[in-house]
């Protein structure tokens, strides 16, 4: 299918997840011992609509610079495709078939998985066990934090986070620390080790509810939420704001989203149709 050719009016959801399985996502989106899932959001329209975003740049681009149109065709399915940029060379490389894991992370190493989504005392929180420069800060950070709560072991402490290398390392070491990290985790809430980790500059996310996003604290700082009249509806509908701020080209909500044909007159206008020819139109029952 391509962009365009179903969308929010049509089979939006249906085609999501034809084109997620059809991708090949899906395969990878679960638990082992179960059937594969899809992301709860449709997310084969958002990759497609920015891949349909980059497409018409370059276009205008070139018509900018030859004169010349170009006609902009993009796949849902191949977007998607393109995001598994670590599944596909594993096979290339290794011959090795990534599978959906759950709240493990395969496609990080030939030789192992790794837990991304950790039970706390209270809720759950994300957080990936990664190597280099980045990863050796963050993980000696970790640790230090657990040694001020008196859990922090030789094993941990004598790490050679320098030279932790997800690429090669085993199974059984990131089981081992896992374990370790696993039991640090469930002494606190997950809010907790979230506030406490931005303090420290460690990558940790609570896994949050619809609510819990709607009563964000950086969201509502930045102005996220947008309150959208609805005159139809005689309400007020709290609507996701711009994704980026910006001074000289603002994006902002203007307006609620028209309904199913309700500037049909305009554009038939533009069209050069006159009322009379309308009416015919409608008539005949061929608008």
């Amino acid at each position: 299918s391509h962009f365009g050719q179903s969308g929010p009016y049509g089979n939006y959801k249906g085609c999501d997840i034809v084109d997620m399985a059809m991708s090949g996502y899906m395969y990878i989106c679960g638990d082992p011992d179960r059937p594969p899932v899809r992301i709860s959001f449709p997310q084969a329209y958002l990759n497609a609509g920015l891949e349909a975003a980059v497409g018409a740049l370059m276009a205008f681009n070139h018509r900018q610079l030859t004169g010349e149109g170009q006609w902009v065709d993009v796949s849902i399915r191949d977007s998607i495709i393109r995001t598994m940029y670590n599944v596909r060379p594993f096979w290339d490389l290794n011959r090795q078939i990534i599978r959906r894991q759950g709240c493990m992370r395969a496609g990080i190493s030939a030789f192992a998985i790794q837990r991304q989504t950790w039970p706390c005392k209270e809720g759950a929180v994300t957080f990936e066990l990664i190597g280099g420069v980045g990863g050796a800060r963050m993980n000696r950070t970790l640790v230090q934090w657990m040694d001020e709560e008196g859990i922090a072991d030789d094993f941990l402490k004598n790490m050679d986070w320098d030279n932790f290398d997800m690429a090669i390392t085993t199974q059984d070491l990131i089981d081992q620390i896992n374990e370790r990290f696993g039991k640090f985790f469930m002494r606190h809430a997950s809010m907790e080790l979230y506030e406490e980790a931005k303090k420290r500059r460690i990558m940790l996310y609570p896994v949050t509810s619809t609510k819990d996003i709607a009563e964000n604290q950086q969201l509502a700082a930045r102005g996220f939420w947008e309150e959208v009249e609805h005159p139809e509806l005689n309400a007020t509908i709290t609507y996701p704001g711009a994704f980026v701020k910006t001074t000289e080209t603002p994006c902002n909500i203007r307006r609620r989203a028209p309904l199913i044909g309700e500037h049909n007159n305009e554009v038939y206008k533009e069209l050069g149709l006159s009322e009379n020819e309308l009416l015919i139109l409608k008539q005949n029952n061929i608008i």
